[in-house]
Order: C-alpha cells, then sequence, then structure tokens
C-alpha cells in the first residue's frame, strides 16, 4: 500500500479535527482583521506600542492584522491536514476492497 500511516478511525477523526480547526480558525481571523474589542487580551501589545507611538490604534491595529494572518495560516495547515487524513481514508478504503 502506498503511505498508508493512520488507520481508519484515526484518519476520520483527523477529517473531523481539521474540519473544526479550520472553522474556528478561520473565524478567529476574520474577526482579528475586523479588531474586534474581545480580543484585545490575545494581541500581544507592550507599552511601547501605547505610549511610545505617536498613533497608537494604527500600531494596535497593526497587531491585529498580523494575528489574523497568523489564523489564516494555521487554517491552511489544518486544511493540509485535512487533505491528509482524507487520502489516509481513501487509501483505507481501497486496502479494505481489496482484501475482501
Amino acid at each position: 500500500m502506498a503511505f498508508l500511516i493512520c488507520g481508519p478511525k484515526l484518519a476520520t477523526c483527523g477529517i473531523v479535527i481539521s474540519i473544526w480547526g479550520v472553522i474556528m480558525l478561520a473565524m478567529l481571523g476574520i474577526f482579528f482583521q475586523t479588531h474586534s474589542a474581545v480580543l484585545i487580551e490575545d494581541v500581544p501589545l507592550s507599552e511601547g506600542d501605547i505610549h511610545g507611538d505617536k498613533n497608537p490604534p494604527q500600531s494596535i491595529y497593526n497587531l491585529y492584522n498580523k494575528v489574523g494572518y497568523n489564523c489564516f495560516i494555521a487554517a491552511g495547515i489544518y486544511v493540509l491536514v485535512g487533505a491528509f487524513s482524507f487520502c489516509q481514508v481513501k487509501l483505507n478504503k481501497r486496502k479494505e476492497y481489496l482484501v475482501h
């Protein structure tokens, strides 16, 4: 079998977790891109970002955008893991078909 690494249950679990990860991280990315005030505690702020800049809101918005991009990148990684898990499910189905 070509690159059969996971069993059928683990591959299915990988698909479910990937779907959840993509949905959750895409929504977080959208909320960070819209500068949601609820997520301010998750933005890596320092004293220099608030007091050392002449335009503090813009530097904070830039930090929001960076965190949002990181969420989108993580969602993309979850898409890749989901595609890998889907391939593993297909390979397990093929193996099951060939055995019977």
